[in-house]
């Protein structure tokens, strides 16, 4: 998987360094709004039975090196294992500012770095769990079916970005980013661990940090040409 995802970032940032190479004088410079869909929440999504996710992304170029993005997306994520069975069921928001670094600026390929400020709010419902029993002499297992329902759960997280965006048509882009994140605030019920929050991912007991990655195939409408 790993040399996968290395592969894909090799072939977007030869396009980007290519296309910047053959563009030269006669780039348009084009300021506007790039709205997308990440496909790795649909691919799982459609591969993955105990997984349904979707988002919508856009970023704002305000400057030449500078864009504003935002995505709102939904996630609902079952957990199945010898100790637990359990839901996850929210949805997000995130916003951030991304900094172009590659240095042709009026190149609308881009490497790009940045941070996101994310919220999520999210229902857990809990079907069934395993504990130890400690009233036991031989300290067994016991297995509790009596569901836990925990409403109107949230999460506060920062992300730092790394990514880039490779124009495959005209204003047509395919974007591969990875994504560094830790908590700064989680809401949690009767001290019951939150297992997976919408648009953070995977929770660990022992850290507030996680990482994700996002595929998007993104759409520039441009608002201005210069």
């Amino acid at each position: 998987m790993l040399k996968y995802f290395i592969n894909v970032f090799t072939f977007l940032f030869m396009n980007i360094t290519l296309g910047n190479v053959q563009i030269g004088n006669d780039t348009i410079e084009k300021f506007g709004i790039r709205a997308g869909l990440d496909l790795n929440k649909i691919i799982r999504s459609a591969t993955n039975e105990d997984y349904a996710g979707f988002s919508l992304s856009g970023d704002i170029r305000l400057k030449e090196s500078l864009y504003v993005h935002s995505e709102i997306g939904n996630e609902e994520k079952n957990i199945n294992s010898y100790y637990l069975n359990a839901s996850v069921k929210g949805s997000y928001l995130k916003f951030g500012i991304n900094f172009k670094m590659n240095n042709d600026i009026r190149s609308q390929n881009i490497v790009y770095s940045g941070f996101n400020l994310g919220f999520s709010n999210f229902d857990q419902k809990i079907s069934s769990y395993t504990i130890y029993n400690t009233n036991s002499s031989t300290w067994g297992e016991s297995q509790i079916n009596e569901p836990i329902n925990l409403s109107n759960l949230n999460a506060i997280w920062l992300e730092l970005v790394f990514g880039l965006k490779t124009e495959i048509l005209n204003n047509l882009f395919l974007g591969f980013e990875l994504q560094l994140k830790n908590i700064i605030k989680q809401k949690n019920l009767e001290n019951i661990t939150n297992l997976y929050i919408p648009g953070f991912n995977r929770t660990y007991d022992s850290s507030g940090l996680g990482a994700g990655f996002s595929y998007t195939i993104s759409y520039l409408i441009p608002i201005v040409k210069k």
